[in-house]
């Protein structure tokens, strides 16, 4: 009984933090479906008088969903991709390969991670500006096929998890390092892979200091960038751009749906040996 009640008792307060998250969204979506008439009342209603359903229609017409759309996706298609090769290659040189120096480089890496963004947010803009990049999806790109220290974090974590033996098995095989990593190590972390490329989606799809210091031409906004455009020029119309935020956050929660497995999986895997 004590042990059914604890977990009854977890459950509720689970539930309970569960809720609060979804209040935000929930205010979002009841604002979007609201006609204009309801917006500004005394009392709020989470569920209108009529839905107003016409708002998505009148949003995408006057913001520019597409193309903001298809920038944020060119933007993020090559951001998960750079980020799952270059993550992949360069844990698997920390978790398998035993070479001089391992440990300082990967102590190194990880002490990054402590490093603010800001701190080198000017010198790298004047790399950019240097290259002539500024104005393109490059500086947006580029960086991430050099590794995330977070990335190669716990893609390393969940690789030691794996047996040793495997590895060896195919060297003695006549397998090259290259082999091992694409035929053995990278299905095995699958999981994983999947928790790194969700992380670099949703980071690449709500980034939005990046493109808006670097992007100045209206027609290569994102949507976080084009959401904060759309504010400044339609603010009074909130059930327009709350429709709008809606398609927006919509691609990222059903992505999360279909991807959940896989998610919590390499999360609850992944450090289970140091």
């Amino acid at each position: 009984m004590k042990r059914a009640l604890r977990s009854t008792l977890i459950y509720l307060a689970m539930g309970l933090c569960a809720a609060l998250f979804l209040v935000p969204l929930a205010f979002m979506v009841s604002t979007s479906l609201k006609p204009d008439g309801e917006l500004f009342t005394e009392t709020f209603a989470w569920i209108p008088d009529r839905l107003a359903w016409e708002n998505y229609s009148k949003a995408i017409e006057v913001f520019p969903f597409w193309l903001y759309l298809k920038n944020t996706l060119i933007i993020c298609v090559f951001t998960v991709f750079g980020t799952v090769v270059s993550s992949l290659c360069a844990s698997y040189a920390f978790a398998k390969l035993r070479w001089r120096g391992s440990g300082f480089w990967f102590a190194a890496m990880l002490a990054t991670m402590m490093l603010p963004p800001q701190v080198t947010l000017l010198p790298v803009f004047l790399i950019f500006r240097k290259l002539g990049w500024i104005d393109t999806f490059l500086p947006l790109i580029v960086p991430t096929f050099f590794g995330s220290a977070f990335s190669i974090f716990l893609l390393r974590q969940f690789m030691l998890t794996l047996p040793k033996e495997l590895s060896d098995a195919a060297r003695l095989d006549g397998c090259s390092d290259w082999q091992i990593l694409w035929r053995i190590v990278a299905p095995l972390s699958r999981p994983a892979i999947v928790t790194v490329g969700l992380f670099a989606f949703v980071w690449s799809w709500t980034d939005f200091m990046g493109p808006l210091i670097y992007l100045n031409d209206a027609e290569k906004f994102t949507l976080a960038v084009g959401l904060q455009f759309f504010l400044g020029r339609h603010g009074e119309q909130w059930n327009l751009l709350m429709a709008a935020a809606v398609m927006a956050t919509l691609p990222v929660a059903v992505l999360f749906f279909f991807a959940q497995k896989k998610f919590v999986q390499g999360v609850a895997t992944t450090g289970l040996r140091g």
